[in-house]
């Protein structure tokens, strides 16, 4: 015997429903928009130059709190900072190396010398390689972690992830075209990168 719904009952259920997809779309959009604020506050301590992975793992905390439902205001932001770059800054300058070993390689292609392209294409693919294992491990970097040991692993799952890692170099790209279309959106898309960095390492424990 079939039940008869009451019609008041099934717009109470129906302004539920509504409500509850209005609630899902309101929080995903607070995320989204921290995602972009904090890509603001990690280009901004980012300016000393050595800090950009300090400020990448303070950002990825940062949202991991705002996910987590967790107090995530700019003083634990700036106290994550401090503590990450500590040592952080010598993974910053690692990076610079790396950029200039880039920057040879190339030299090197345009100078037309025997082997250029196929080195300069190895020094492409390894840069990239070193950037994603970079964000990798500033993704994961906890108060009082060895930055040694995050990048460690970090490089090895940038090799047996290659989906994650591609996902991470289109967010990357996604930094200078923003800057292409409008110099200040490199800023915010620093915090996509960093949602996205975030995502990658969340769907690696969940498969």
């Amino acid at each position: 015997m079939s039940r008869t719904v009451n019609p008041a009952e099934r717009d109470r259920a129906e302004r539920r429903r509504v409500a509850r997809q209005d609630s899902l779309f309101l929080r995903a959009f607070a995320v989204f928009a921290e995602a972009l604020l904090t890509g603001v506050w990690i280009a901004l301590a980012s300016l000393p130059l050595l800090t950009f992975p300090a400020a990448f793992a303070a950002g990825a905390g940062h949202l991991r709190r705002v996910l987590a439902h967790e107090v995530a205001t700019r003083r634990e932001f700036l106290a994550d900072l401090r503590s990450a770059a500590r040592r952080g800054w010598l993974v910053g300058a690692g990076g610079w190396v790396a950029l200039w070993l880039l920057w040879a390689d190339l030299t090197v292609v345009r100078a037309g010398l025997p082997g250029g392209a196929f080195v300069g294409t190895v020094g492409v693919l390894a840069f990239l390689g070193l950037c994603v294992a970079g964000l990798r491990a500033a993704a994961c970097w906890r108060p009082g972690a060895s930055w040694r040991v995050l990048l460690r692993a970090a490089a090895r799952r940038t090799l047996r992830d290659p989906a994650g890692s591609l996902l991470l170099i289109c967010g990357l790209a996604l930094v200078p075209a923003s800057a292409w279309f409008a110099t200040p959106l490199a800023a915010p898309a620093l915090g996509v990168v960093t949602a996205a960095a975030l995502a990658v390492e969340r769907r690696r424990h969940s498969a």
